[in-house]
C-alpha cells in the first residue's frame, strides 16, 4: 500500500530504473539511441519545460520508460540538457528538464507543477482507481464475462497468504476464470507487485489478465506465456465530471488522458476474441461415427 501511495503521489519515482539490481546489468546499447533521440527533441523544444515522468509516457510507443529515465539522467550529467528538481506539494520532489538555453523557464515550471499535484493528490489518484475497476467491469459484463469475485485473497478452496496483495477482480466466462488486476496508471505496474500477481494467479488456479495502460513488451510476454493477457488501453480514464481537466493536462502535457462515459467496445473485443480462440474447439457432430 505504501509503495503504490508514493508511486501515485511523487510521478517521478521509476520502480523498474531505479531497481536495486539495475547497476549490476550490462548497460542497454538502447540508452544511447533514446540519448540521441531526447536530444533532437530538445533541440526542437528549446522553450519548453517537461518533467521526467511526462517524457517516459510520450516515448514509450519506442523506449521503456526505465531507458528514457536513464537517457534523461545522463543527458542532464553530460550537460546537454538542463535538470532541475523541484518541490512537489504536498510531499516528494519532481524533476524537470529544459534545454540549457532556455532562460525563463520557471513560470511554465510551476503551471506543470501546479497541474501534476492535482492529479497526484491522494483523493483524486483513488479516484481514478476506482473508475478504472467500474469501468471495466462494465465493459467486461457487456461481453459475457461474470465478476465473481472482488479484491480476491482466495478462489477455489486455495487462500493466499504469501503477502498482502489481492487480484481486483475475478472474471468467468465459458468455464475460464481469470484473475484481473487493472492498473489505471501512467507508470507500468511496479515489477515486484507484478511478479506477486502472476504468483497469486498460478496459486489460486486462475489465468492473470493485466488491464493497465500501458506495459512493456517483456511483462507482456511473461503474462503470455503463463496462458494469460495483457489487455493495454493506453489513455488514463479520469473519474466523471473531470472532462474538463483531462483536457487540459492532455493539451498542456501531451500526455494520454481522457474521461470517457465507457470503454470503447473494441478495446474488450480485443481480449474477448483471444479469449475464443483459446477454447477448446467443439467435436463435430459426425466425429467417430463411421462413413456410410
Amino acid at each position: 500500500m505504501l509503495e503504490e501511495l508514493n508511486l501515485q503521489r511523487e510521478p517521478d519515482w521509476e520502480p523498474d530504473y531505479r531497481e536495486p539490481d539495475e547497476e549490476a546489468r550490462p548497460r542497454d546499447p538502447v540508452i544511447d539511441e533514446a540519448k540521441e533521440a531526447l536530444r533532437r527533441f530538445f533541440d526542437a523544444e528549446r522553450a519548453e519545460v517537461f518533467y521526467q515522468r511526462q517524457l517516459t509516457i510520450m516515448f514509450e510507443q519506442t523506449y521503456f520508460h526505465w531507458i528514457t529515465a536513464r537517457a534523461l539522467t545522463e543527458l542532464a550529467a553530460e550537460g546537454h540538457i538542463a535538470a532541475d528538481v523541484e518541490p512537489l506539494p504536498p510531499t516528494g520532489t519532481i524533476t524537470l528538464y529544459r534545454a540549457t538555453g532556455h532562460r525563463y523557464w520557471r513560470r511554465q515550471a510551476q503551471e506543470i507543477i501546479e497541474l501534476v499535484t492535482q492529479f497526484s493528490a491522494h483523493t483524486f489518484t483513488e479516484g481514478i482507481g476506482a473508475q478504472g475497476e467500474m469501468l471495466f467491469e462494465a465493459a467486461f459484463g457487456g461481453a459475457g464475462f461474470r465478476v465473481t469475485g472482488r479484491k480476491v485473497r482466495a478462489y477455489g478452496g486455495r487462500n493466499w497468504g504469501e503477502t498482502g496483495h489481492d487480484l481486483d477482480r475475478v472474471f468467468e466466462r465459458d468455464g475460464v476464470a481469470y484473475g484481473a488486476e487493472i492498473k489505471n496508471t501512467l507508470p507500468y505496474i511496479p515489477r515486484d507487485e507484478f511478479d506477486v500477481k502472476r504468483r497469486m494467479c498460478r496459486h489460486l488456479g486462475l489465468r492473470p489478465l493485466f488491464i493497465v495502460r500501458m506495459a512493456p513488451k517483456s511483462y507482456i510476454n511473461d503474462v503470455w506465456q503463463e496462458g494469460g493477457y495483457t489487455l493495454v488501453f493506453k489513455f488514463q480514464l479520469y473519474p466523471f465530471g473531470q472532462k474538463q481537466f483531462a483536457d487540459r493536462v492532455r493539451e498542456r502535457l501531451r500526455i494520454p488522458v481522457d474521461c470517457p462515459a465507457r470503454i470503447a467496445d473494441g478495446t474488450v473485443q480485443r481480449f474477448e476474441n483471444w479469449h475464443v480462440r483459446r477454447l477448446p474447439r467443439p467435436a463435430a457432430a459426425d466425429e467417430g461415427e463411421p462413413r456410410v
